[in-house]
């Protein structure tokens, strides 16, 4: 087999052998929603598998894209060692909490405002493993409880244990008034009773003592 001919029948056994056993890609995973109280911090959990050992050259891309579907915003970058932006609406906000050798690349983002609600995308290239899915996380940040809410909040559940706890004690109380009242009806027509029974009795004994006296 002269040279071009054996190099053709490898070319076309390679790409058989390639389709029978196809290379497996980055896969990125994530929390896809995630919802979060304005002024707090957020913990973006990203992780990644991959067939490859873990490179030197492995990166880790974070961006930002609002709910207005503006251009995508970078958020963080990672080579080797973390890199902080130096501009944008996540600078000084966003710090690394990832550990590469456990296949983890999360973000923490700090002081969460209402602008920052939109997808966030996760991206992780260990060549020679650079194609895959990018992990997407929509986060949905919403309103504090104002001080003043959780006071009427707090005021109107006392009121009701207060009201509760004087309608009961008023139900006692008078639950045991008009029982003493019943015992001292009771008491009264037994007295009243005996003392009828005292002067029949005293009648009779006279009676039965008149004519011994004639």
């Amino acid at each position: 087999m002269d040279g071009p001919s054996w190099l053709g029948a490898a070319l076309f056994f390679g790409v058989q052998l390639r389709a029978l056993w196809p290379v497996a890609a980055m896969e990125v995973h994530t929390s896809k929603e995630v919802n979060a109280v304005n002024g707090t911090n957020l913990r973006l959990k990203c992780t990644f598998s991959s067939t490859s050992p873990i490179s030197q050259h492995l990166s880790v891309t974070w961006n930002f894209q609002p709910e207005d579907l503006s251009s995508h915003e970078p958020v963080f970058y990672y080579l080797k060692e973390p890199y902080k932006l130096t501009a944008g609406r996540f600078r000084d906000r966003v710090t690394w909490d990832g550990n590469i050798e456990r296949h983890d690349v999360s973000i923490v983002i700090w002081n969460l405002q209402p602008t920052d609600n939109g997808t966030f995308t996760c991206q992780v290239k260990n060549p020679p493993d650079v194609d895959g899915t990018i992990g997407e996380v929509r986060l949905r940040v919403v309103q504090k409880v104002h001080f003043s809410e959780i006071h009427f909040l707090l005021v109107a559940i006392g009121s009701a244990c207060v009201l509760m706890i004087t309608v009961v004690t008023v139900v006692i109380l008078c639950r045991h008034r008009r029982k003493k009242a019943q015992e001292k009806r009771i008491e009264g027509a037994d007295e009243e009773l005996n003392s009828k029974e005292k002067e029949k009795l005293k009648i009779t004994e006279e009676k039965e003592a008149s004519p011994l006296e004639d």
